[in-house]
């Protein structure tokens, strides 16, 4: 079915709201909501009245965008996710096909814990892999990788690579998605794909020379709250051919 822009009354949100926007026929948008140019909100998906969703975002199909969520810019949902009142995502965040997302530490149906919705915080560039699970109340890290299926349950460092379940980390990954495993003549990890330099720092900043002390680590080469340069965000090779 062609992807359109409804202007349909039984789908809430008012025609003039909506200009440069894609919304699919069958997609729900409450009114008022702000959603910002160029995004795309595809199949049987539901935004909810008071959602914040920034500039050039893409919902999948069967995405559920609950009351007063804030979304950023760039940000991509895949098919199957529900994200909840109490979490925020900031400019571009990827969530993979049926991540789960939660809001309450300990439901019970028998307990209305409605205005106790804890917080969740997913920092700018951070991927949350296919059917991973993120427990309510935490803080993933900018550019922290979830891998599919993980259960994550305390904060995430910026870069860090979680696997397992319970979550664990096990290295630091690139802001292109790959595990940072070699070093430099100055003993800083870099990126196969960009280049980027990553120098491994402890918990007050200072640099260790160690990878299995570091406590974070910092992109040398472009600051955390920049995005891409355009001749970077677009891929080129296939993911194992970094691995030779």
């Amino acid at each position: 079915m062609k992807a359109t822009v409804t202007t349909s009354i039984s789908h809430y949100m008012s025609a003039d709201k909506i200009k440069n926007i894609k919304i699919h026929e069958s997609a729900y948008v409450d009114d008022p909501v702000q959603i910002g140019e160029g995004t795309k909100i595809w199949h049987f998906c539901h935004i909810s009245t008071g959602a914040q969703i920034g500039q050039n975002c893409v919902f999948g199909q069967n995405v559920y965008v609950g009351n007063d969520v804030k979304i950023g810019n760039r940000v991509k949902v895949q098919n199957n996710v529900s994200i909840y009142k109490g979490c925020e995502l900031e400019d571009e965040v990827f969530l993979g096909p049926s991540c789960v997302l939660t809001n309450v530490t300990n439901p019970r149906s028998q307990v209305n814990r409605h205005s106790l919705y804890e917080k969740t915080l997913f920092r700018k560039g951070c991927t949350i892999g296919a059917n991973a699970t993120v427990v309510c109340g935490i803080t993933i890290g900018r550019y922290a990788f979830i891998g599919a299926g993980a259960v994550v349950t305390k904060d995430v460092p910026d870069y860090a690579l979680i696997i397992g379940n319970p979550g664990s980390q096990k290295g630091w990954m690139s802001r292109h998605g790959h595990l940072l495993s070699k070093t430099d003549a100055d003993g800083n990890l870099a990126c196969p794909e960009s280049g980027f330099r990553y120098e491994m720092q402890d918990g007050t900043g200072n640099r260790v020379q160690v990878a299995g002390k570091a406590v974070q680590i910092k992109c040398l080469d472009l600051d955390e709250e920049e995005s891409l340069p355009e001749e970077l965000a677009r891929g080129e090779k296939p993911y194992d051919e970094f691995k030779k």
